[in-house]
This record gives C-alpha cells, structure tokens and sequence, in this order.
C-alpha cells in the first residue's frame, strides 16, 4: 500500500509541472496580443492655383472663398462698386460680384496691421 501511494505521490509531483505548463501555453494563446504593423501608401495631390487676372471662378473654386470685409487691415484698397475681396488660402483675390471674375490678385504673407 505505501508502494502505491509514494508511486502515485511521484506521478502527481513530476506530472503537475507538465501539466502546468501545458494549461499556460493554452492559456498564452488564448490572450496574446498581436502586434501588426500596416503600412498605408496614400498619394496626396496638392492643387496650388496660379490665380490669373480675367480667370472664371467655377462653383469648386468659390467653396473654398472666404470675404475680406477688413480690407485695410490687409493693406487692400477699398473695392470698387461691384466687386469684393476674397481670401483663398494666402492669396487676396478682387473679383466681380456677378461675374465671378478676377480683376485683381495680390500674394502676401499673414501681416496684418492690428
């Protein structure tokens, strides 16, 4: 009887740590993190306008326009009757109200008087 007991007891201790090690490789499946790296190639277009005096704008073009009503703190003159400044990016375009077109282009930097 004790032959049998001490030869269970050695099976227990020597299969536990096999055991062990078995439920925690299933165990470290179960939560391991992948770690993945993504590479996205975009190609970005960047469109930059070369305003022209007489140049149309179409309806794409006035979406991005922004009215200067504080011309002079610019250093814009006054517009004449008929026609306003608008803002694109960093450019102060002149154009015609109704025609929608420019009669007057002037590229600055941000400087404003304040």
């Amino acid at each position: 009887m004790k032959k049998l007991v001490t030869l269970m007891l050695a099976a227990t201790v020597l299969a536990a740590p096999m055991a062990q090690a078995r439920d925690d490789h299933r165990h470290h499946d179960r939560s391991r993190n992948v770690e993945r790296q993504v590479k996205v190639e975009k190609k970005v277009v960047v469109k930059k306008h070369r305003w022209n005096r007489g140049h149309r704008l179409s309806a794409a073009e006035r979406r991005h326009l922004r009215d200067v009503r504080d011309y002079h703190r610019y250093r814009l003159s006054a517009p004449p009757r008929g026609h306003r400044w608008v803002k694109v990016d960093n450019d102060f375009l002149l154009i015609g109200i109704t025609s929608r077109i420019i009669f007057e282009h002037h590229r600055r930097a941000m400087t404003c008087i304040i």
